[in-house]
C-alpha cells in the first residue's frame, strides 16, 4: 500500500546524501505564498470586487488565513466570491459588446479617463479596468495624427466564471487589466537586467540542517509523519523572492500564483483537468535512479511583425515551456543544475508544454501569466521603440506612482514547509519544482518586416468611431 507525502517549498538535494536508506521516498516541494489586501485605488477596483475588495488577494484560487499563511480558498468561498462579484458587474456592467475576434481599444482615451479619475475621484468603470474586454493583445496601431496608440486582439463579454474569476464569457479566458498594465510599463525599464520572475528557495541553514538530517536517517519507521514532522521543522521556512516587478503588485501574484499552481499540479495534489497532463509524481517507477528535478515556466513568441513605417505591429506564436533541471545539495550548498538529467522530469515539462493552452483553459491562473507576459512586452515595445512620442502621447498619468496610485499588497517574503508524499521502491527521491521567468525584452528586439501588416493598421483607424464620441474609446 502506498504512503503519500509532500514537503512543500522549493528543494535540491545530492543523491550523495541519501545514503542507502531501506524505504523509498519521494519528498516533493511546492510552494506556498503570503499577501494581502490592497491599500490603495479603492474606490474603483472596490466596486467591482477587484483590490481592497475581494480581488486580486484571490488571485489563482488562493487566499491567506490570519496568521499569513496561504491556502487554497474552500469551494464555498470561491461561489460566495464569485456571487459577490457577479452582483458588482451587474449594477456596474462591463463590456457588452459581442465577441470579437479584433477589437481596438484607445490608449489615448483610456489616459484620458485615467487623467479624469486623478482630477474628480470618480471611479474608473469596469471597461477601462478590463481594457474593454480584451483577453490578449495581438496588433498595436500608432496613429501620430490621432495622438493615439491603439491595443487591439480578441475580446468579448466580461462575465464571472465559478471560482469568481473575471473573463470572456466566450472563451472562457480571464480579461486583460488595466492594473497589470500599468505595472509592466512603469516596471519595464528596471527589468532590462534580469527580466520578471518569481522564485521560491529554502534557506542555507536550513537546508544544511536538512541534509544532516537526511544523512541521519535510514528508514521513515513506524511512524511516517514523526519523520515528515521532523523535516518541515529542519527545513524551516523558505525565502518568497520576485524580481522584475514590484512585489506588492497584482502581477507579482499572478506569477507566484502560477508558480503554485504548477507545483501543486507536478507534485499530485490536484489534478491538472487535462487528461494529457498527469501529475509528476504518478509518472514515476520504483527503479533506484534518485532524482532531483526542479520546474520552471518560460515564454517564447514568434518575432513580431512590424511594417516599415513601424506604426503597425503584430504579436504572434506565444508560447509557454515547462523547463527542468536538477540541482545538487553538497558540503558547499545548493548548485543549481549540476546534478544529472532526469528523463521522466523532462517527460513531464513536455507535456505541460505540449498541453499548456489546454491547461490554461482549465486552470485561469495560467492565462493570467500569459496575459501578464503580453502586456510586459507590450510595454517593452512602446518604450524601447518609444511609440507614445512617436504618436504625441503623454503616458505620465499613468507613470505617476503619486497621481495614479495602484493597489498594493503585502510583498511574499516567506513560506512555510509542509510535508507529503509517495512511497516506491527501496530508495528515498527527492524532487524540487519551482518557478517562472521571462525576459520581454528580448522578444520585444526579435522583430521581422512584413508589408501585409500595415493594411491592418488602415482598416483599424478607418472603422474608428467619431473622436468627438468620447464614450466610444473601443470598437470592433
Amino acid at each position: 500500500m502506498s504512503h503519500h507525502y509532500v514537503v512543500s517549498g522549493h528543494f535540491r538535494c545530492s543523491t550523495a546524501s541519501l545514503g542507502r536508506a531501506k524505504k523509498r521516498l519521494i519528498i516533493c516541494f511546492v510552494a506556498f505564498v503570503a499577501w494581502s489586501s490592497a491599500l490603495t485605488l479603492e474606490r474603483c477596483w472596490a466596486q467591482i470586487g477587484v483590490g481592497g475588495g475581494l480581488g486580486n488577494q484571490a488571485v489563482g484560487g488562493i487566499s491567506i488565513d490570519a496568521d499569513g499563511i496561504i491556502q487554497n480558498l474552500e469551494p464555498k468561498a470561491l461561489e460566495t466570491l464569485a456571487e459577490e462579484r457577479r452582483k458588482l458587474l451587474a449594477d456596474a456592467p462591463a463590456p457588452n459588446g459581442k465577441p470579437s475576434k479584433l477589437r481596438k481599444v484607445s490608449l489615448m482615451r483610456l489616459v484620458t479617463a485615467a487623467e479624469q479619475f486623478v482630477a474628480t475621484g470618480k471611479p474608473l468603470s469596469p471597461e477601462v479596468l478590463f481594457l474593454g474586454g480584451l483577453e490578449r493583445i495581438t496588433h498595436l496601431f500608432v496613429d501620430p495624427e490621432g495622438h493615439d496608440i491603439i491595443l487591439a486582439g480578441p475580446a468579448g463579454t466580461a462575465a464571472i466564471d465559478p471560482a469568481g474569476n473575471i473573463i470572456n464569457a466566450a472563451s472562457g479566458r480571464p480579461l486583460l487589466q488595466l492594473e497589470d498594465l500599468v505595472v509592466a510599463m512603469r516596471a519595464i525599464d528596471k527589468a532590462r537586467a534580469g527580466g520578471m520572475h518569481c522564485s521560491i528557495d529554502p534557506t542555507p541553514e536550513g537546508l544544511v540542517k536538512l541534509q544532516a538530517f537526511l544523512k541521519s536517517q535510514k528508514t521513515i519507521g513506524n511512524d511516517p509523519s514523526a519523520t515528515l514532522r521532523s523535516m518541515e521543522t529542519v527545513l524551516g521556512p523558505q525565502n518568497v523572492s520576485v524580481g522584475g516587478v514590484p512585489g506588492g503588485s497584482r502581477f507579482a501574484r499572478v506569477l507566484v500564483a502560477a508558480d503554485y499552481r504548477m507545483k501543486r499540479i507536478g507534485m499530485g495534489l490536484e489534478a491538472s483537468g487535462v487528461k494529457e497532463v498527469p501529475s509528476y509524481l504518478s509518472m514515476l517507477s520504483s527503479t533506484n535512479q534518485v532524482s532531483l528535478p526542479r520546474f520552471w515556466l518560460e515564454a517564447s513568441y514568434d518575432p513580431i511583425a512590424r511594417d516599415p513605417d513601424e506604426l503597425a505591429w503584430r504579436i504572434t506564436g506565444r508560447r509557454m515551456k515547462c523547463l527542468t533541471e536538477n540541482d545538487l545539495l553538497g558540503k558547499e550548498g545548493m548548485q543549481r543544475g549540476k546534478a544529472a538529467g532526469d528523463k521522466i522530469a523532462e517527460k513531464w515539462c513536455n507535456s505541460m508544454t505540449e498541453h499548456y493552452e489546454k491547461l490554461a483553459d482549465k486552470q485561469p491562473v495560467f492565462a493570467e501569466l500569459l496575459n501578464c507576459i503580453d502586456l510586459a512586452v507590450v510595454a517593452a515595445l512602446i518604450h524601447g521603440r518609444q511609440l507614445d512620442k512617436r504618436a504625441g502621447l503623454d503616458l505620465s498619468v499613468l507613470l505617476d506612482e503619486e497621481k495614479m496610485a495602484l493597489p498594493v499588497y503585502e510583498v511574499p517574503t516567506s513560506v512555510p514547509t509542509v510535508a507529503s508524499g509517495i512511497k516506491k521502491g527501496s530508495r528515498w527521491i527527492v524532487s524540487a519544482s519551482g518557478g517562472v521567468q521571462f525576459q520581454p525584452w528580448e522578444f520585444a528586439a526579435n522583430t521581422e518586416q512584413m508589408l501585409d501588416i500595415a493594411a491592418s493598421r488602415t482598416a483599424a483607424l478607418a472603422s474608428r468611431p467619431d473622436s468627438n464620441a468620447s464614450n466610444q474609446w473601443w470598437w470592433d
